[in-house]
């Protein structure tokens, strides 16, 4: 008797739990972390391979609806679900967001295509009001907010570089790189809050004796309204400018090296975020698009200092925001305290794609146009033939940049190639600080531009590990020539070389998970200065996202 009585109170149980699971399954999902909210909330989970979808169970959608073999990469990019989580979450994602935690959001980076989940995996799925026992914060502790996520990343690197500066001396470092933090907050079915804080370079500090030299920053903090696939608005606050794969998914699992790709650190500004608005959605299917108005570019690299109360630059000169040697990586506007020095509107189209013909493939395309980078009270120093320099207005300047890129995972194979190419136009180059600063070194001519070529491999390991070996080539160009403007100590067109560059870089990635990366990887650096770059580096590093 007592046999059947465990046997009734078992059987009880298990209907309790069926009925549990079965109300779990039909609760909708909450937005997703800023992190991929901002980099393009409709991108599809697309990453699947036939025989990995049927280890893990029915993947909820046939190898020709897949974006992304995910024989090796997938571990790169996300964990697979059950068929029935999946099925579950995909029924519900037409009218939610996608989820929120780093894994889901990990996988829409990669595939970035269209707002149609196919694979959320079932410790992915986020609950719109979390039942008892449920309420996670992710990766930490029970969530104390019903709603409420937060998720993280950050990357330490350390190992030797030549140092420029000391006549190419080798010198060995170590560099806090970046902690960020992801909140995000499902306000109800419709809006999603989402932000990420960061901390750069081990945090800011103020004393002699501090050891800190970084910063802490809002990369992004904005409202994601969604009316319908084909519609979401995006509310005004900070966000990434959608240009380039890279700036919109710079987490350290999502590239091999230990630095950031080259062209994401001037031709893109990478992380590129400014004031903004805008909306986005899907076109058709494995077709998604994505507009904003954001604050213009400046063509101003100095501090506070040099920014007057009366909204223009201060006399008595400052630094470049756009050069011959660094690109646009000074040009990001202010986003605090209304320190900005125009009020000019600079407008982003983006287009991503994962056409159905072609599996393994997913790229976008981009333009940024502002129609006046030029700064209020912006001048130019010129010599005035007395040992001494008057300082006169510079007139307006359009700045385009188009960006294109794209990734391929040869289904079945762990072969895996990514290329990507930037172009940036200038209307008047004759306006840029740079070639009006009396410095002939950084000047910079009408265009600039460049190209990269990658090649890795994706080999399975014991333990489930992966590791990935990769060469990357790129090349670009910084100083094109046609340089105009007041600096002629070396006469027109004389570009110094410097920001005529070629790289190698060559390395090694392991993922023991697809949220941790170890790695290693040498860098070397070719340019047609007269002292050449000097600026080889063997680094190492480790990545996360959780």
């Amino acid at each position: 008797m007592s046999k059947i009585n465990s046997m009734e109170q078992r059987i009880n149980d298990l209907q309790v739990e069926l009925k549990e699971a079965k109300a779990k399954s039909k609760t909708p999902g909450v937005g997703q972390s800023a992190s991929l909210a901002s980099r393009h909330p409709t991108d599809t989970v697309a990453i699947a391979d036939p025989n990995a979808a049927k280890a893990g169970g029915s993947a909820g959608g046939k190898p020709a609806d897949t974006a992304q073999s995910a024989s090796g990469s997938a571990r790169n990019a996300m964990a697979f679900a059950e068929s029935g989580d999946t099925k579950a979450s995909s029924s519900k994602t037409a009218d939610n967001a996608q989820s929120a935690t780093p894994v889901s959001r990990l996988a829409s980076a990669f595939a970035d295509s269209d707002s149609g989940a196919k694979f959320i995996p079932a410790a992915d799925m986020s609950l719109k009001a979390p039942p008892p026992g449920n309420k996670d914060l992710f990766g930490v502790a029970p969530s104390p907010v019903p709603g409420m996520k937060i998720g993280m990343y950050g990357e330490i690197k350390f190992g030797s570089m030549q140092n420029p500066a000391a006549n190419g001396q080798w010198q060995n470092g170590f560099d806090m790189g970046r902690l960020v933090l992801l909140p995000t907050y499902q306000v109800n079915d419709n809006i999603t809050f989402n932000a990420e804080l960061e901390w750069e370079h081990g945090g800011t500090a103020f004393d002699n004796d501090d050891k800190l030299h970084g910063t802490v920053e809002v990369e992004q903090a904005f409202f994601d309204i969604k009316f319908n696939d084909y519609f979401t608005l995006r509310s005004p606050g900070v966000d990434l400018v959608p240009i380039s794969f890279n700036n919109l998914y710079h987490e350290p699992t999502l590239f091999y090296s230990v630095q950031r790709p080259e062209l994401a650190n001037g031709l893109i500004p990478t992380t590129w975020y400014a004031p903004a608005a805008g909306f986005y959605g899907k076109i058709v299917d494995g077709l998604n698009y994505q507009f904003q108005i954001s604050q213009s570019a400046e063509d101003f690299g100095d501090d506070f200092d040099h920014r007057g109360d009366n909204g223009a630059i201060i006399p008595g000169g400052y630094l470049a925001g756009i050069n011959g040697a660094d690109a646009l990586g000074f040009s990001h506007a202010p986003i605090g305290d209304f320190r900005q020095l125009s009020n000019e509107i600079a407008y982003t189209f983006r287009l991503s794609y994962t056409p159905s013909f072609l599996p393994g493939f997913a790229g976008s395309s981009a333009v940024y146009y502002s129609p006046n980078i030029t700064p209020r009270g912006a001048y130019a120093t010129v010599p005035d033939g007395a040992g001494g320099v008057i300082e006169t207005p510079l007139g307006k300047n359009a700045l385009t940049i188009f960006d294109t890129e794209a990734r391929y995972r040869v289904p079945n194979t762990g072969l895996e190639l990514r290329a990507e190419y930037a172009y940036v136009n200038f209307s008047n180059p004759e306006n840029l600080r740079a070639n009006n600063d009396l410095d002939d070194a950084n000047n910079v001519g009408k265009n600039m531009w460049g190209y990269s070529g990658e090649i890795a491999y994706h080999f399975k390991a014991p333990n489930d590990y992966e590791v990935v070996p990769f060469y990357r080539y790129t090349r670009q160009n910084l100083q094109t020539g046609g340089v105009l403007g007041n600096d002629l100590a070396n006469g027109f067109n004389n570009p110094t070389g410097s920001g005529d560059m070629t790289f190698h870089d060559v390395g090694v990635a392991v993922f023991p998970n697809p949220s941790l990366v170890f790695k290693l990887n040498y860098t070397k650096v070719i340019d047609h200065s007269a002292a050449g770059a000097m600026s080889d580096q063997v680094l190492a590093g480790v990545g996360w996202l959780w």
